[in-house]
């Protein structure tokens, strides 16, 4: 009976003294960015989240990028939907989705512009220079995507032919928009369209954005990734 009294409270002080464990949770880590998920950053930081990489120059060509589909089949490529949804004043439409009449306002030149003939369909960022910022890697199917990008109005904007012609593939180091007021909007709208397709800077257009950024509020960008 003696070892049965004194065995309670010695196992009792032996249970006190044994640590107790608990069980910690471990914080998942945040998952990956996807295509689909919508993302909202200030501009300059937006800027800055883009890998700078030398930029790929070789063996670009055009029909790399197949363009002007009619990916919904109503009848209208997507030259005509970006027309259709551009209009200050609607134009008619005949067979065939051909469009008529109609005004535009092209905003790298500040110009009011009547009837679709005299305008271009201007990749923001150019298929060039998509190309030598990593669309050289894509699927035929990615860069189709891209060519044809309708899911965010800053990829394809309806401008002068002038206008495209003289921007031709280059990046905001080489040209801007020759009517200053667009300065901002344009530059943003860079950034924009390379972060929705995941694209990458070289340092000298870095640094060119970073420079006209500097002069425009640090608006929030909102895009949803494609890629």
């Amino acid at each position: 009976m003696r070892l049965a009294r004194t065995a309670a409270p010695a196992i009792a002080l032996t249970l006190l003294l044994v640590p107790a464990f608990t069980h910690t949770a471990v914080a998942a880590p945040p998952r990956a960015k996807a295509p689909g998920d919508t993302v909202t950053l200030p501009v300059r930081d937006a800027l800055e989240a883009l890998p700078v990489r030398a930029e790929d120059t070789s063996d670009y060509s055009r029909e790399a990028f197949r363009h002007w589909i009619d990916a919904d089949r109503d009848g209208c490529n997507t030259r005509a939907e970006v027309l259709k949804a551009e209009a200050v004043v609607a134009p008619q439409q005949g067979a065939r989705c051909t469009l008529s009449g109609g005004e535009w306002y092209s905003e790298y030149d500040n110009l009011y512009v009547e009837g679709p003939r005299g305008l271009d369909i201007d990749h923001r960022v150019p298929l060039g220079e998509a190309w030598e910022s990593g669309a050289f890697a894509w699927s035929a199917a990615e860069r189709e995507a891209y060519a044809n990008d309708l899911g965010d109005d800053r990829a394809l904007i309806a401008v002068t032919g002038s206008s495209n012609r003289a921007k031709g593939k280059k990046d905001p180091a080489e040209w801007q928009p020759p009517y200053a007021g667009n300065s901002c909007a344009y530059n943003t709208a860079w950034v924009a369209v390379k972060t929705r397709w995941g694209q990458t800077v070289d340092a000298v257009e870095k640094a060119a954005l970073t420079e006209q950024l500097s002069h425009c509020p640090n608006v929030p960008v909102t895009v949803t990734l494609a890629r």
